[in-house]
């Protein structure tokens, strides 16, 4: 496998030896350096009042190779190899210049013509050509002028950034304006007043390449940049700005700006380098920072450290081009298979559909413009024939004939739709023209001479258009809105373009969303991720790209110790949390009226609860309250009948009356407590309850009090006969209701009671209660009431055993006795439960003890009146008595 590997990347490495001459650019800058004086050969020129300069960058290479050498100063530039899809930026200028002087009415009596110049990505060249521009003549000499037809207003250059300041440097100092077209980075925004940007500067890229890493949610991407001071500083400021969103960078890899053939190790190695980084990290998303050329060169690596797999790691990434990023092609390379960069999304600079653009690229002919040195190399490249000499006899067969068509030409190579460099370089030349405009006018305006129109015109200076390119503002014809702002610089969007590949090696672009920062809020970043193609790897599903699977609902992010804070562990949520988002970094309680459900994903609604009618537990409660009153309710209506019967009369009728009645009103209570908390029922119940229990125990306290003072007053000479009576039972009864009465008055005044509800007792119900406002009220009125149970059960149980047919001391002890257990019992049950058993609780602690009383003390006088009344007889008792 390894040899055969070898094998593959040898055939490979031919192959592309083959299609892609070897060029040493370090060597071609040293040529185009040592040119001194050399006649630029590749530029065009149309005679007109006012020209528009410009440098380019569309020729790449120079044919170069170590078995050829020519002389440099004669051959350097025989047969350049362009950046064919850059030429558009030349018939984009060439096509606004035709429109403007078609169009009279922006510059009338006024012809704009065009001078363009190459770089040759050189900066000594680039500093020659713009001298070359101000300062034309046969031989170079800098600072003299003698082509009185030409009157250099402004100048449009250029793609990169270098190449831009340097010619800044030149121009600066004769305050000749210059509209780029490139995006640069916002520290070499210039400080000149002379530089005015047609695109937005870079930091306005970063933002929006972060929006779209979120809006995807990629967390965890690698970064690929040119190897030089550009790529460096990108990566400075995207570090900061990705993990203040936090998203991490898995990866930084320096990219060769250039290929260069040095030896077949050194090529194999930084093409093992570069792709060795895929199959070795789980980014999906890889961002790539370069131009043009830069993608190119990057390709080559990739394609030479590729083992060829269908699986290779390499298909199963999204990469995200920035702004300098043009899917270009150059001389045999243009068929170059780009299926790696398959679903690649793209920024690039926002272009409209400039009426008429297409029918003039279409009229494009090599014969048909004169004066471009550009054009027939252009032509043979992209049609891949030669163009022959009129005069020559001899024709070749493979010789193009004129009729090519650009619409053919494949997307690397050509477009036909204007892109957004060309249409920046469309829109400089319109904001140069008006500017024009405004400052002839307002030259009229003041009286201006307009008899000697090329007077008037060579004495017009380009300084003089800065103070209305600052504030010039027009509609193109495209219906857009141009203009600067304050930093001299055009704020426009950008276009997110999607990469689609075809089997047969071609490839285009499209439009599936836009950045505007002029829109309104919310609307800046649109993506329509629906019609993205992806890579074929991805089958069509958003693909991934995080350190680790996502947190699924239920967990919530844990931290790895030693890792960057995109890798994390997935822990369950504590109980009584949720997270019902994918990669929460912690769980949240759900709220009071809800409950977690199993999966701890989501909240339910808690059902509120009280102790219904309905349920088995009420009706229980229900039904033995009720039994219990019509007991009470019958054996009252006993003792009324025997009213006259020595039994009834002998155990003091009318407290008899009395505990029966607040037994009864006891029971009946009770019900207040079932059924939803109202407002009424809750102001009522616990003091009604507070209120007839005093009355019964006060019923209780009279009777065996009674019991003991009638003992008493039976001795001889006793002082004790005066309390004997209904005085005494009924001061007891009364004052002690009085007190209680009082006691509940205070806590009805001060804090009533009133309906709330509980949520936090019970998991997954809500607890509808009366909340009792005053608890300490509340335990003063249960405390007054066993006291006056202690109490009573003290003095029965001092009584039970004094000699008396009727003494009901023992029953009252009895009965007391099953009372305080039932309320001490109940205090504990009572703070110990939750919900609606609490107030079964209590409803059960009323029932039992009211009933104990009730068996307790009037079951064996029952018995004896209802069973057997032959006992309740004055003879019976006086002899019972004997």
């Amino acid at each position: 496998m390894p040899l055969e590997r070898s094998l593959a990347r040898l055939l490979r490495l031919v192959v592309l030896l083959l299609l892609f001459h070897p060029v040493d650019w370090r060597e071609h800058t040293m040529l185009c350096s040592m040119l001194d004086p050399l006649p630029i050969p590749h530029e065009q020129y149309q005679p007109g009042d006012l020209l528009l300069g410009g440098v380019s960058s569309m020729i790449t290479y120079t044919l170069h190779t170590s078995s050829f050498r020519v002389h440099p100063a004669e051959k350097a530039y025989e047969d350049p190899h362009m950046v064919t899809k850059f030429y558009q930026h030349i018939l984009a200028l060439l096509f606004a210049i035709h429109e403007i002087n078609e169009y009279p009415k922006i510059l009338p009596n006024i012809t704009l013509g065009s001078h363009i110049y190459d770089s040759y990505y050189d900066v000594k060249m680039t500093y020659r050509t713009t001298l070359d521009m101000l300062f034309k003549s046969q031989r170079f000499v800098p600072s003299y002028k003698c082509d009185t037809q030409k009157n250099l207003i402004a100048v449009i250059g250029g793609l990169g950034s270098e190449t831009s300041f340097h010619m800044e440097d030149l121009l600066s100092l004769y305050k000749i304006p210059q509209l780029t077209y490139g995006s640069f980075a916002p520290e070499d925004a210039t400080k000149s007043n002379t530089f005015y940007r047609m695109v937005p500067n870079e930091d306005h890229q970063y933002i929006r390449i972060v929006q779209l890493l979120l809006h995807f949610g990629w967390t965890w991407v690698g970064l690929f940049a040119v190897d030089d001071e550009s790529g460096e500083r990108f990566i400075q400021a995207m570090e900061p700005l990705l993990s203040q969103n936090e998203i991490c960078l898995a990866l930084t890899v320096p990219v060769p700006k250039r290929f260069l053939w040095n030896t077949l190790n050194d090529i194999y190695e930084i093409a093992s380098n570069i792709y060795e980084t895929f199959p070795d990290t789980k980014a999906s998303a890889l961002i790539f920072y370069g131009d043009s050329m830069g993608i190119v060169t990057f390709s080559m690596y990739m394609l030479l450290g590729d083992p060829g797999s269908k699986e290779s790691a390499a298909l199963k990434k999204v990469w995200i081009m920035t702004v300098q990023t043009d899917y270009v092609l150059i001389g045999h390379l243009k068929y170059f298979d780009f299926q790696y960069f398959q679903g690649a999304i793209s920024f690039t600079i926002h272009t409209m559909e400039v009426p008429g653009f297409q029918n003039f690229l279409q009229h494009i002919k090599p014969d048909s413009t004169q004066g471009d040195g550009f054009l027939q190399d252009f032509w043979k490249q992209v049609f891949d024939c030669p163009l022959l000499n009129p005069l020559e006899l001899l024709k070749d067969d493979n010789a193009c004939t004129g009729k090519e068509k650009l619409e053919s030409l494949p997307y690397p190579v050509f477009e036909m739709h204007m892109t957004g460099h060309s249409y920046s370089v469309y829109n400089a030349v319109y904001a140069v023209a008006h500017a024009l405009h405004a400052l002839l006018s307002s030259r009229s305006k003041h009286g201006a001479m307009a008899g000697d129109r090329r007077f008037e015109f060579q004495h017009l200076q380009p300084w003089q258009l800065h103070r209305i390119l600052q504030g010039i503002s027009f509609n193109n014809s495209a219906g857009e809105l141009i203009y600067f702002d304050e930093t001299s610089e055009r704020i426009t969007g950008f276009d997110i373009m999607n990469l689609v590949t075809f089997p047969n090696k071609s490839f285009g672009s499209v439009k599936v969303g836009r950045v505007d920062p002029n829109a309104l809020k919310g609307e800046e970043f649109i993506i329509n991720e629906d019609i993205i193609v992806w890579q074929a790897s991805f089958n069509q599903v958003l693909p991934l790209s995080v350190c680790n699977d996502y947190c699924r609902p239920g967990y919530q992010k844990k931290k790895k110790e030693g890792e960057k804070f995109c890798c994390y562990d997935c822990a369950p949520c504590p109980e009584g949390k949720i997270s019902n988002q994918t990669d929460m970094e912690d769980c949240v309680k759900c709220p009071e009226d809800e409950y977690t459900n199993k999966d701890q994903d989501g909240c339910l609604s808690k059902a509120t609860t009280f102790l219904s009618l309905e349920e088995p537990l009420g009706i229980s409660l229900t039904s033995i309250a009720v039994s219990l009153s019509l007991i009470t309710a019958l054996v009252l209506g006993t003792f009324i009948t025997h009213r006259n019967t020595p039994l009834v009369k002998a155990n003091n009728r009318h407290i008899t009356y009395g505990l029966l009645l607040s037994l009864l009103l006891c029971f009946l209570c009770s019900l207040l407590f079932i059924g939803q908390p109202m407002k009424v029922t809750c102001f009522l119940r616990q003091a009604a309850f507070g209120i007839v229990f005093s009355m019964a125990l006060s019923c209780v306290l009279a009777k065996t009090i009674t019991v003991v003072i009638a003992f008493m007053a039976t001795k001889p000479g006793s002082s004790m006969r005066k309390w004997v009576g209904k005085r005494l039972a009924s001061f007891i009864v009364l004052s002690c209701s009085f007190l209680q009465v009082s006691i509940c008055m205070v806590w009805l005044g001060i804090s009533p009671p009133f309906p709330d509800f509980d949520m936090q007792s019970l998991t997954e119900e809500i607890v509808a209660f009366c909340n009792e406002g005053s608890v300490v009220m509340f335990y003063i009125v249960l405390g007054f009431m066993g006291v006056l149970s202690i109490i009573s059960l003290i003095v029965a149980f001092q009584a039970r055993k004094l000699p008396d047919t009727f003494n009901e001391a023992k029953f009252i002890t009895f009965s007391m006795v099953i009372f305080c257990s039932v309320w001490l019992s109940f205090l504990p049950t009572y703070l110990s439960t939750n919900g609606k058993y609490m107030v079964a609780v209590e409803i059960f602690s009323i029932l039992a003890s009211s009933a104990g009383i009730l068996v307790c003390i009037f079951s064996p006088k029952v018995y004896i009146i209802v069973l057997r009344p032959e006992l309740n007889t004055k003879e019976e008792i006086i002899r019972r008595k004997d």
